[in-house]
């Protein structure tokens, strides 16, 4: 059983920086794709960035040049470095792990961005 578990989420300041990580145990290789994804209150959950083992990243056109995704190398380890928060960031986010045999979540973080 794979889980997956998320920390450093918090409050912050617009204009501010904030470093969530995740780390997967339960799980003996390297899985393929890890990131983060969010969902704010009344809207959809929404890719936020992934990176596969690696290292290849795909990064949301709404973080793009203000977060960065990155991992462990030869770890189930991801982190999301955000940068210039703004209050539209606000969010649950959620750590996901994707391979061939299946798909695991982490229960989420809350990041709350202030104006």
């Amino acid at each position: 059983q794979v889980q997956l578990v998320e920390s450093g989420g918090g409050w912050v300041q617009a204009g501010g920086s904030l470093r969530v990580s995740c780390a997967a145990s339960g799980v003996s290789f390297v899985i393929y794709t890890m990131g983060w994804y969010r969902q704010a209150p009344g809207k959809q959950r929404e890719l936020v960035a992934t990176i596969t083992s690696d290292g290849r990243t795909n990064v949301a056109d709404s973080v793009k040049g203000r977060f960065t995704v990155s991992r462990d190398s030869g770890k189930n380890t991801v982190y999301l470095q955000m940068h210039s928060l703004k209050p539209d960031d606000t969010a649950v986010y959620h750590c996901n792990a994707d391979w061939v045999a299946g798909r695991a979540w982490g229960q989420g973080t809350q990041v709350t961005v202030s104006s």
